[in-house]
């Protein structure tokens, strides 16, 4: 029997509405489906080639604000045969400048002196070999050292002098201070940074201030200076005016200066750790660009990769072992505004560092009035802009210390040097 349309055969071949239509929305789903992963595939390979560009430029910018010194690199290259070693492998040595320079607009508003610069601040700073504790060590502007001979900037070479310690970077650079810092400590430097004023402003800014705590009001117009007493928090300007003043903050002296520039780098890591800044990409970037735009290294610095492996084995030192002084030092008795090194403490003091064995640090006393280069003292040529460094004979009787470069005494046991720490609170 012949089927009919209605019937059984009929229906088989013969699909309903219905079907038609649930086949036709399949195959559209599928095809959407498909042109929406190509599209997201795409959009995900451009947002990933887009932050990688990003990525690179930011790289890349940071990386460039840095300038290597590629000639005090050169000049320690000559006197490579005279350099001390590296007794303790993984320790590192680094030389902290903090530059006077009135170059550029914005230093030049602290000075008339454009065409000389001078150390300010030095710092020699020491990273243990396990990156467990950093200490770092002030060297006094007016420390009286033998500074060798020298290249100039116009390529001339200065005479081999006794001089103030700041005479070295004024006449020859940062290779010139290496090399008066290595005689004078047998401590090899393996890195060098300079920073100068726009830089220290920059950095202090870009973590949002530092608290300090000041016991009284200070008005200061020399250092362009006007802050209130009890906690304040420093802006790159004051923070600047801070640590430079000397005539209306302590004793005016350069101890208490450099006491207070000890406090305030202490306050800036404790600042850098808590806020974790190490750790978060979104307030590194402002911190490395402030850092990088300002700085002179020497060339295994001068790139983001060095100031990464840097900060790497720095952001898990605890602030309590961070620490901070000066070196034993007491008034040259040819000059009281001058400084000589007080033996043997200064000579254990580098033996310990130059192997890697710890430093202890207490809180340094209360300044005294009535100190070195204090305000209205005749003849205090080691202000921050002053430029009479002075040569001198060697000598000064039996006064005179020990040199550091004779045999160091044993390093145990720990001595105590006069200091403070990171985690040390600025009001307390």
């Amino acid at each position: 029997m012949t089927g009919t349309a209605g019937g059984p055969e009929g229906r088989a071949s013969a699909p309903g509405p219905g079907a038609g239509a649930s086949a036709t929305g399949s195959g559209l789903r599928r095809r959407r489906g498909r042109r929406w992963l190509r599209w997201s595939v795409l959009g995900t390979a451009v947002a990933l080639t887009g932050a990688a560009g990003i990525g690179w430029t930011v790289y890349t910018e940071l990386d460039g604000n840095i300038t290597p010194d590629e000639a005090a690199a050169a000049e320690l290259a000559r006197y490579e045969k005279e350099r001390p070693a590296s007794l303790v492998r993984g320790a590192r040595n680094i030389l902290l400048i903090g530059s006077d320079s009135r170059s550029g607009e914005d230093n030049s508003r602290y000075g008339r002196d454009p065409g000389t610069e001078r150390s300010d601040t030095t710092m020699l700073l020491h990273l243990s070999a396990d990156r467990r504790s950093a200490t770092a060590v002030s060297l006094p502007r007016d420390l009286m050292v033998d500074v060798p001979g020298c290249r100039r900037p116009d390529g001339s070479r200065s005479a081999p002098a006794f001089a103030q310690f700041n005479y070295a970077f004024e006449v020859g650079g940062s290779a010139c201070a290496i090399r008066t810092v290595e005689k004078l400590t047998r401590i090899r430097i393996d890195h060098h940074v300079v920073v100068d004023f726009h830089g220290f402003k920059k950095m202090v800014d870009a973590v949002d201030g530092v608290e300090m705590c000041l016991r009284e009001p200070v008005t200061d117009k020399a250092a362009r200076l006007r802050l209130p007493a009890g906690r304040v928090t420093l802006s790159g300007e004051q923070a600047l005016g801070y640590v430079r003043a000397r005539k209306s903050l302590g004793d005016g002296s350069d101890t208490e200066r450099m006491e207070r520039q000890q406090r305030f780098l202490g306050a800036l890591v404790n600042k850098v750790q808590s806020n974790r800044v190490l750790l978060n990409p979104v307030k590194l970037y402002p911190v490395l660009n402030a850092a990088t735009s300002s700085l002179t290294t020497d060339p295994g610095l001068a790139s983001l990769r060095g100031l990464y492996e840097l900060a790497r084995g720095l952001r898990d030192i605890p602030t309590e072992r961070v620490q901070f002084l000066t070196v034993p030092r007491e008034s040259w008795p040819p000059n009281p505004n001058r400084d000589q090194l007080v033996e043997p403490a200064a000579r254990k003091l580098f033996a310990r560092l130059r192997t890697d064995e710890p430093v202890t640090v207490a809180r340094a006393a209360e300044p005294r009035p009535g100190g070195r280069h204090a305000p209205g003292r005749s003849g205090d040529p080691g202000g921050a802009d002053s430029g009479d460094h002075g040569t001198y004979e060697r000598g000064g009787g039996p006064s005179m210390k020990k040199r550091s470069d004779e045999p160091a005494d044993s390093v145990s046991p720990t001595p105590t040097f006069s200091g403070n720490t990171a985690a040390e609170d600025p009001c307390g």
